[in-house]
């Protein structure tokens, strides 16, 4: 993603595009605990595209990792309703669903936080390979769980309180 940069006067900056089909599909989560307040964001990174049993996978990890009941607010992606009917399916105890409008993602504290991955981590980067920008995004994920404020700002951006 390009974004303004600065540059001496009369000198346009330049920057080398990677013109590739590889690519990466990152899925994650913004969780809340009820009872301490606990702002958690847990993720995968895939150099595929995201399919509806990688989002049963990590659903299923995210109920094992929590060891509590899950309300899990998706949007109305086909991949997201395909992947709740499969829990459905397979009787997965302590998982509820709720579905976010519409072409809402200003609903979505997950979209605050790709938004922020993508225009402030990595803007104007362009990575070598796909190695090097799995590993970016990754980096730029994990300093994403560690900043407490940052992950209070997902919920704020949705306009949620906590």
């Amino acid at each position: 993603m390009n974004r303004r940069t600065w540059a001496l006067t009369g000198v346009t900056p330049v920057q080398r595009a990677w013109d590739r089909y590889d690519r990466l599909s990152v899925i994650g989560a913004v969780t809340l605990s009820p009872t301490r307040r606990r702002i958690s964001t847990p993720f995968q990174v895939y150099e595929e595209n995201i399919r509806a049993e990688h989002v049963v996978c990590f659903i299923q990890e995210l109920r094992k990792r929590l060891r509590r009941p899950l309300v899990i607010c998706l949007d109305r992606w086909s991949v997201h309703r395909s992947a709740a009917g499969r829990i459905k399916a397979l009787a997965v105890p302590g998982v509820q669903f709720e579905w976010l409008p519409a072409y809402a993602p200003e609903l979505n504290p997950v979209e605050a936080r790709w938004s922020h991955v993508k225009y402030a981590d990595l803007s104007n980067f362009v990575p070598d390979d796909v190695r090097q920008l799995k590993r970016t995004v990754q980096s730029s994920l994990i300093k994403q769980c560690v900043a407490h404020q940052l992950k209070q700002s997902f919920f704020k951006t949705a306009k949620l309180r906590l």
